[in-house]
């Protein structure tokens, strides 16, 4: 038993060197991360007031079909599938790198014959026997390992959330685009049927002498470029399906029927206070995570210089007879302890250390970007809600004066008191009022999935 206590020994007095600890406090990684994020304001520059953040935005839109298919793609879409493979496969890392701190056990059985050539002597040996080995986490190598992996492990988790919120988002966004291609595609047959009308009247009018060729000419080529547009848009509105498809892990064979108007834009949601995105955004959460897997690298690595104190113990028995084999007195046992100081590597664990640490300056700094990213994503939302909300108010008026100059350009031609291209002008002047009107709409609905999207709000599917 002296060599059994002398490991003991070894280990304790490891334990009583100094500066034998070399694991910083988990606070330090919090501390350094949010080092790297700018004095943050109490309020957000765009004037919004400080409520707290909306969740289970999306049904606020009060779309059921929006919700069907968010539900589809959290289920089918195949991004999100490797997203949540990588989620086991980080969580398993952590619990293995969490098994390296337990004793290992291993069990050993074996058999051999043996004799002389040309004797028909034969010695059967069969040996049974029981290993243990646990290597002490003197410097606190092991625990880093496993608090880097679990660290790493809840990054993926995060990085999951978020690609579920950036799906229910995108799919959102496709949905209000393929509506939208819908109706642009309306407005483009409208014009079509309007101008054909149009060409119907300039041909008799040129048949009765009142027109000129011009005329004729000028209604033929109005009429060809508004059938060149439709033919666009429709091609637009098989991309916008297609493209929504694919979210939603179907083939894209743009058959996905979709609604044929856009849902009204919710009210501006509230916008919470800037420092609690830092909380609620999955994507800087992950990156918060990466920060403190990062250190514990850095730890792990500076602990793989030291010695590293190992305890072994072996239980067997040998024998020619099974029954005999787990015979108190064919049974051996050993304990027994090692050291294992490094001496020379060629630089190899102290160039870790430098890696560990770029690492780590890497993931600092990565934090800081992506919380200046959110920040900035946050504040333009918030400005472009204003715009666009002004911009459809102006955009209302414009496409209700634009009809009403053409509807008496219209009169006014057919009474002989203009010209042609008065009409067409009034008529263009309709198509791209209406257009840009259908455009808003859609981007004041993406505007607000974005603004959730920005704050880390939930997406809540009921």
């Amino acid at each position: 038993m002296r060599l059994h206590k002398s490991g003991f020994a070894i280990a304790a007095a490891l334990f009583l060197l100094p500066g034998c600890s070399q694991n910083r406090p988990p606070e330090a990684a919090d501390t350094a991360a949010q080092a790297q994020v700018p004095e943050i304001p109490d309020a957000w520059s765009a004037g919004t007031k400080g409520e707290a953040i909306e969740v289970g935005w999306l049904a606020s839109f009060e779309d059921q079909t929006l919700r069907d298919l968010v539900s589809e793609a959290q289920v089918h879409n195949k991004s999100l599938q490797a997203a949540a493979a990588n989620v086991d496969r980080a969580r398993a890392l952590a619990r293995q790198a969490g098994s390296a701190l337990k004793p290992q056990v291993g069990l050993s059985a074996g058999g051999s014959r043996s004799g002389v050539a040309g004797s028909s002597a034969q010695t059967d040996n069969l040996n049974l026997g029981l290993d243990i080995s646990w290597e002490l986490d003197v410097w606190g190598r092991l625990r880093a390992g496993r608090r880097g992996a679990l660290a790493s492990a809840e990054s993926a988790e995060a990085d999951f959330r978020f690609s579920q919120y950036s799906l229910a988002a995108g799919v959102a966004r496709g949905y209000f685009l393929a509506i939208e291609a819908g109706q642009q595609e309306e407005v483009a047959q409208e014009t079509v049927a309007a101008l054909e009308e149009t060409l119907r009247i300039v041909d008799l009018r040129y048949e009765n002498g009142v027109v000129s060729a011009q005329d004729q000419a000028l209604a033929r080529a109005d009429l060809a470029t508004a059938r060149d547009r439709l033919v666009t848009v429709e091609g637009s509105r098989r991309d916008a399906l297609r493209s929504l498809e694919v979210l939603l892990g179907r083939y894209p064979a743009a058959e996905l029927e979709v609604g044929k108007t856009l849902p009204l834009a919710p009210p501006h949601p509230p916008a919470g206070l800037p420092s609690e995105i830092l909380e609620r955004r999955p994507d800087l959460i992950a990156a918060e995570r990466q920060v403190a897997a990062a250190f514990d690298a850095v730890d792990q690595a500076r602990a793989a210089r030291l010695p590293t104190l190992g305890l072994t113990g072996s239980l067997g028995g040998s024998s020619s007879d099974l029954s005999s084999l787990v015979d108190p007195a064919n049974l051996a046992w050993r304990v027994g302890s090692s050291l294992l100081a490094p001496l020379f590597d060629g630089g190899r664990r102290r160039d870790q250390v430098t890696v560990a640490t770029a690492d780590q300056e890497q993931a600092l700094a990565a934090y800081g970007q992506a919380a200046l990213q959110a920040f900035g994503e946050v504040e333009t939302s918030l400005d472009q809600g204003v715009i666009l909300s002004r911009r459809r108010e102006e955009l209302t008026i414009a496409a209700k004066e634009a009809k009403e100059a053409h509807r008496i350009a219209d009169l006014r031609y057919r009474e002989g008191e203009s010209d042609l291209l008065d009409v067409l002008g009034a008529r263009q002047r309709v198509i791209a009022a209406d257009s840009n009107l259908v455009s808003v709409e859609r981007q004041l609905l993406d505007q607000r999935v974005n603004l959730h999207l920005a704050l880390g709000g939930n997406w809540q599917v009921e």
